[in-house]
């Protein structure tokens, strides 16, 4: 019995315009007779819920799609790994090796997060993906006035040198991949993981994984950032360049959606400003001198699956698509890799309920799904008691199991792009894509990326989007289960984790030493060269924020460093 494996794919054919023609013809006589015969009836025995549904986005739905739906051929859908790669940028997908399994993690000091990592490899992740306070993430020493009641609450916190080296502690960084959470401070952040492995005796060359660093989002969304657009797209720009030079196997940004999605915005705009922030990264790297094949292979994005199945797999096949067709034809990629969009995808925290949060649960599965059928390379499964707080042990283990059984038990990893040539899904995945691109000639039009951060343009789109999402949840248009509906009196019962101020207690009394013992000559020094190059047009700041690092200047000090040169920013009001 030949293998499936053996079987050669049939080449596309198509019979022609005329033969086309014929067809739609038939097909549109029988949609006629099946609306007079069959759907008439039918309504008017029993009408239809509502007059209008639409995806979680608002993109209205029709009852039924049929090849009448599109004019799109097969061969326009074309292969997984294959140009413009809307089913996938492997041929084989899952046949040949599933996603990597993510769990977001961090608490408390980075002896805490050490020991859930370590726990996590045992029980079958195959990444690491860091997760930082709040402190951590705003680039302030744990010991700063600003950082009181946050060390280690919402992530683990990572102050100096020496505190990256406590957190990775024994883990194998040749072989394990990790991926870090972290943007404003992210090239400081990066450099202390470069340095960390390169005490344990792992060359950069042979690092593997992710930086974030997708500050553009930060200022459209998540508002993390530590100085103004202009001076902080000049450093992702610096960690670019340093990566192409030191690291081929990291990818220097993470093009982040996921924030965006969970700041309000629909579906729609989590896509379009995703890849507008991407476009505009790949510029500047192009303006700085870098040839676009040499680093647009080691781009990667970060895209929120949401609670509406159908519209995030047609979300991730548009995106796919239209990132292929932007490196080709405006930027002029060659190499097929430039032409990949390889992407990490996480559940929705946003839509995790605090009441009955063991319905968090089924979300995480149904969005997990989409994901993978979705074509994600890489993902994270949010833990049921998030609403509440840090995820427990036994909730991060029912998280992961579910991207397990969906791995081992589903039965979805065995064909490439499963839902290619859905009627629905090929209609939604163009309808997304052309939404997507209205969106990139609004964006042209202001100026570019940072020009619409600087008018406000992308964050009222997100605002406005937002406010008609619970608007709709608020007048029971939108049902959200154990919110709206279906709901019950009873006490919440989750095992809870609480972090103490110990932590922060201890991580100060540690900058405390280390500004004792450093070398004051050398550190002041240090950070004097920082501001020097900092205050320079282009050369690389990467070099100096790693001396800087060996003189065991902290996070905040760095920071404070790039200030004095660049300022602060504080945002425009929106409202």
């Amino acid at each position: 019995m030949a293998s499936g494996n053996s079987t050669p794919l049939p080449a596309p054919t198509s019979d022609g315009p005329r033969a086309r023609r014929r067809s739609t013809g038939r097909l549109g006589e029988a949609q006629r007779r099946w609306e007079a015969e069959i759907l008439t009836p039918a309504l008017a025995r029993s009408p239809e819920r509502r007059s209008e549904f639409t995806t979680l986005g608002g993109i209205p739905v029709d009852r039924l799609y049929t090849p009448l739906s599109s004019d799109r051929e097969f061969e326009e859908i074309g292969y997984p790994g294959e140009y413009p790669f809307t089913r996938g940028v492997h041929p084989t997908m899952y046949r040949g090796r599933v996603w990597s399994m993510r769990m977001f993690s961090g608490f408390g000091t980075p002896e805490d997060t050490n020991a859930r990592f370590r726990y996590l490899l045992q029980h079958g992740e195959s990444g690491l993906s860091i997760a930082f306070d709040d402190p951590t993430l705003y680039g302030i020493d744990a010991d700063d006035h600003e950082a009181l009641g946050e060390v280690g609450k919402c992530g683990v916190n990572v102050s100096s040198l020496d505190d990256m080296g406590r957190l990775l502690r024994a883990i194998p960084l040749d072989r394990v991949t990790t991926s870090m959470t972290i943007n404003g401070p992210a090239n400081i952040v990066w450099g202390m993981y470069l340095l960390t492995a390169e005490r344990a005796g792992v060359p950069m060359a042979a690092l593997g994984g992710t930086t974030q660093n997708d500050i553009l989002k930060e200022y459209i969304a998540q508002k993390e950032f530590l100085y103004p657009p202009k001076p902080a797209l000049r450093l992702v720009t610096d960690t670019i360049e340093y990566a192409v030079r030191a690291t081929p196997r990291w990818n220097p940004v993470s093009i982040s959606g996921y924030h965006i999605r969970e700041a309000g915005s629909t579906a729609v705009q989590e896509l379009a400003f995703t890849l507008a922030d991407g476009m505009a990264y790949v510029e500047a790297a192009v303006e700085r001198g870098l040839p676009v094949d040499d680093f647009a292979p080691r781009l990667s994005f970060f895209f929120n699956s949401h609670n509406d199945f159908f519209e995030e797999i047609a979300k991730f096949r548009a995106a796919r698509r239209l990132w292929a067709e932007a490196m080709r034809g405006k930027f002029g990629a060659k190499k097929e890799r430039s032409w990949w969009m390889r992407f990490h995808t996480q559940t929705a925290g946003c839509s995790c309920t605090a009441q009955q949060p063991e319905l968090n649960v089924v979300r995480t599965a149904i969005q997990a799904l989409a994901g993978v059928m979705g074509g994600t390379q890489s993902l994270h499964t949010n833990s049921y008691d998030e609403a509440l707080q840090l995820p427990t042990e036994d909730a991060v283990r029912i998280a992961l199991r579910t991207q397990q059984i969906i791995a081992e038990e589903s039965g979805v990893v065995a064909a490439a792009d499963p839902f290619g040539g859905s009627y629905y899904v090929e209609w939604l995945t163009d309808r997304m894509a052309e939404e997507a691109r209205k969106y990139f000639d609004r964006i042209d039009a202001l100026g570019g990326v940072v020009a619409g951060i600087e008018r406000g343009f992308f964050q009222r789109e997100i605002q406005e989007a937002s406010f008609r999402y619970q608007r709709a949840v608020e007048s029971g248009e939108l049902k959200v289960v154990g919110v709206n509906a279906y709901t019950v009196d009873a006490p919440i019962k989750v095992p809870r984790l609480k972090i103490s101020e110990q932590a922060r207690a201890q991580q100060s009394k540690r900058l405390a030493a280390l500004r004792r013992r450093r070398n004051a000559r050398a550190h002041s020094a240090a950070l004097e060269r920082l501001r020097k190059v900092a205050g320079t047009e282009s050369e690389n700041t990467m070099p100096a924020v790693l001396d800087a690092l060996r003189a065991r200047a902290t996070l905040g000090e760095i920071v404070h460093a790039f200030q004095d040169v660049f300022g602060a920013y504080r945002e425009r009001s929106m409202y």
